[in-house]
């Protein structure tokens, strides 16, 4: 089985203004082009510009499905694939789905990632699986393995994927795919 990748940006590895983010996805997107892009910012003012040149991008290096963080409406009207929202937006996935996006959501428990299914969501990420810097303490793969088994959702391992032997484990869990902001950032030519 495939393991699907998934590239989330952050401003402080991709920049906050339209040249910097010109210099860098490419950058990295010419030494690997993930299966889904996520752009995420949750500070700039200017979200939407950027979104949108982000999109052009990463059409422009085939990413199969690009995503936006957070406003399904937003996504819809700059025609992204789909919407990332938080673990508090479950509330909007039936929204997003009726915009035809592909829905994508936060989960730290399994309980969220039960919820998410049951509301009509196409993914979960499900974090966090090994340390990550402020994101508390990792679920671990045993518990990324019961998950996996229990929920008939894709699911994406995140949180601290920074290796190619933590993507292989995550893989062997049963997996969906991963994500991850670091790896992608990291890859050498």
């Amino acid at each position: 089985m495939k393991l699907h990748s998934y590239l989330i940006t952050d401003p402080a590895l991709y920049g906050t203004d339209v040249d910097t983010l010109n210099a860098s996805l490419p950058w990295v997107l010419s030494k690997v082009v993930p299966d889904f892009a996520l752009f995420r910012d949750k500070t700039t003012a200017i979200y939407p510009l950027l979104a949108h040149r982000f999109i052009r991008i990463c059409r422009q290096y085939g990413v199969q499905k690009i995503i936006l963080h957070g406003d399904y409406s937003l996504a819809h009207r700059l025609g992204a694939d789909g919407v990332h929202l938080m673990s508090t937006q479950c509330d909007a996935i039936a929204a997003a789905k009726a915009l035809g996006l592909y829905v994508i959501i936060s989960t730290h428990t399994h309980q969220e990632g039960q919820n998410a299914y049951h509301l009509g969501a196409d993914a979960i990420t499900y974090s966090p699986i090994f340390p990550s810097p402020n994101k508390g303490t990792p679920k671990g793969l045993e518990d990324l393995k019961e998950i996996v088994a229990k929920i008939e959702l894709p699911i994406f391992a995140l949180g601290g994927i920074t290796t190619q032997a933590q993507i292989t484990a995550v893989k062997e869990c049963g997996a969906y795919g991963f994500a991850s902001i670091r790896y992608f950032i990291s890859i050498k030519e």
